[in-house]
């Protein structure tokens, strides 16, 4: 009888583990289980900054002759906009190109920054200066990210496609990808001017409801 019994237990052992690894081997046919058991998501964007970069002539009093139209048609190429930053590579640090190439970009509402240039490939010369242009993109890799498709989950652990159109929206509507980065910064500027403009817009604004009256529109039968 106890022999039996043991037979009978070894024999219920074997067929538990074999529908165990039945079980992972479906599993795995369908997919990864899901891993990520935080309230965050796996995917973040991610910001990529390229360089675009104008060699330009100058000269005593800043930009040499024709270079002033050759940028400003550069910058008209590159459709410089806002989240765009300019920076110049001047070996001779002439305050009056700085002038020249701030006045140029500042038709494009971009101001030149305190920041150093990037370093970019080759050399500057003498007699000439590096006008760069960077330009940042923000994007959410491996998204949309449908991988753990296994309904077994074990953990309660999220979705891996998780925050994948929230994230991936955010990459695309930010004006600034750097924003994403460290934040803006404030400019320690404020104008008294500028903040009052909504206060003064409410309290100009015409009431709404048309002093609590009602229009009917449309015709009546008889």
């Amino acid at each position: 009888m106890t022999t039996m019994r043991s037979a009978l237990a070894s024999a219920n052992r074997t067929a538990a583990w074999g529908l165990t690894l039945a079980l992972g081997i479906a599993l795995a046919g369908c997919g990864g289980i899901p891993s990520n058991r935080s309230m965050y998501s796996v995917h973040q964007p991610v910001v990529e900054r390229t360089n675009y970069t104008l060699d330009v002539n100058t000269g005593g009093t800043g930009l040499a002759y024709g270079e002033q139209a050759r940028l400003a048609d550069w910058f008209d190429a590159m459709g410089l906009k806002y989240g765009d930053r300019v920076t110049i590579d001047d070996p001779s640090g002439s305050p009056a190109t700085r002038s020249m190439v701030e006045a140029i970009a500042s038709r494009h509402g971009i101001l030149l920054g305190d920041q150093p240039a990037p370093q970019t490939a080759g050399y500057v010369t003498a007699g000439t200066a590096r006008v760069i242009v960077t330009r940042s993109k923000a994007s959410v890799p491996s998204c949309p990210d449908w991988s753990a498709k296994s309904d077994f989950n074990p953990t309660n652990g999220l979705s891996s496609n998780y925050g994948c159109a929230t994230n991936t929206n955010l990459a695309a509507m930010i004006a600034d990808p750097e924003d994403l980065v460290r934040g803006a910064e404030d400019s320690g500027v404020t104008s008294a001017t500028t903040a009052s403009k909504a206060i003064s817009a409410y309290r100009t604004a015409p009431p709404t409801g048309a002093g609590n009256t009602v229009a009917e529109s449309g015709s009546k039968g008889n």
